[in-house]
């Protein structure tokens, strides 16, 4: 998996256009599997932060994202150079995109503090497939099919019970503030997803548009990560939280990511890390001792059956034009 994801701009370049607007079903396969290795890695961020409980929410989302994305830039810096005159011609998009993903792991970090770490991932993620498929309705004229709102209403109804049953010590915070913000987390996720992809479809490389992308919102997010990440230097454990969070979540898992974007539409994909809740549920009960009730699990099994609902070949009925 991890030679698939290092390789998957290169193999997409010549082809994104047709990809993204539909493709065959071997790459719509490796797509689904490359936003699934994404929600798996971003799906361990909650509990890799319980591991140093002595830095702040705003650190730890400007280190993961702000490292991380520098990290895709200088990797994809050769595309990026290569490509600059088609970046270029798509500054609105590529700036657009960048503040959206400065913004993203401020509030969705933010969101699990203040609401807890179930509550703050439920809202943020099952949120982002909704105004993902918003934007493509109403920016590309794409009409909402059928099928992925069946799928879409399978992930969130079992998110929905994900959060429900959130035990009550995560009450003692600020849910609606952190409601809110997994409400402002989902929506730059889908913005920076779509931008991402439409610079995809007008000719950018997915290597040189994820790494442009994330490179400037990294770029972003530095000054916050010098204003508030004294605590990483406080310990070993906090330093290793921070290369975990910025090397894997951020990195690889937004590398795959991008792979993923070439091959299927954006509604698609954000719909595909639905996966990321149950991972972060499962890993809060047998990692850090969190109980998960029956309910819960039964959430987990509505968003596996999600997954395989929305990754089935289907006719595209349109539901609303």
């Amino acid at each position: 998996m991890v030679e698939a994801i290092a390789t998957s701009g290169a193999e997409t370049e010549a082809s994104t256009g047709s990809k993204t607007s539909g493709g065959s079903g071997d790459q719509r396969t490796m797509g689904a599997l490359l936003c699934l290795f994404a929600a798996v890695a971003w799906g361990t961020t909650g509990t890799a932060a319980t591991f140093a409980p002595g830095v702040g929410p705003l650190a730890i989302g400007a280190a993961a994202m702000g490292i991380g994305g520098l990290l895709q830039a200088l990797t994809a810096w050769r595309h990026i150079m290569s490509h600059r005159a088609i970046l270029r011609a798509q500054t609105t998009a590529w700036a657009i995109g960048a503040v959206a993903v400065a913004i993203y792991p401020l509030a969705f970090y933010a969101s699990m503090h203040f609401a807890g770490v179930t509550v703050g991932t439920v809202v943020s993620i099952g949120s982002a497939p909704l105004v993902s498929a918003l934007i493509e309705n109403r920016m590309d004229h794409r009409p909402l099919s059928l099928h992925w709102a069946v799928g879409a209403a399978l992930g969130l109804a079992g998110i929905l019970l994900l959060s429900l049953t959130e035990g009550d010590e995560t009450l003692a915070g600020n849910v609606p503030l952190g409601a809110a913000l997994g409400l402002l987390a989902g929506g730059t996720y889908a913005g920076y997803s779509w931008t991402a992809q439409r610079m995809m479809r007008r000719g950018v490389p997915p290597r040189a548009a994820m790494g442009a992308t994330f490179g400037a919102g990294g770029l972003l997010l530095l000054p916050v990560l010098l204003v508030t990440g004294a605590g990483f230097l406080e310990s070993a454990g906090n330093m290793a939280v921070g290369l975990y969070m910025a090397i894997v979540p951020m990195f690889l898992g937004y590398l795959a990511f991008g792979g993923g974007l070439a091959r299927v539409e954006a509604s698609t994909a954000t719909t595909l890390t639905l996966f990321e809740p149950a991972v972060a549920a499962v890993l809060a009960a047998t990692v850090v001792g969190e109980s998960l009730p029956p309910a819960a699990w039964f959430g987990v099994g509505l968003i596996l059956l999600c997954l395989v609902w929305t990754t089935l070949p289907a006719p595209r009925r349109p539901l609303l034009r």
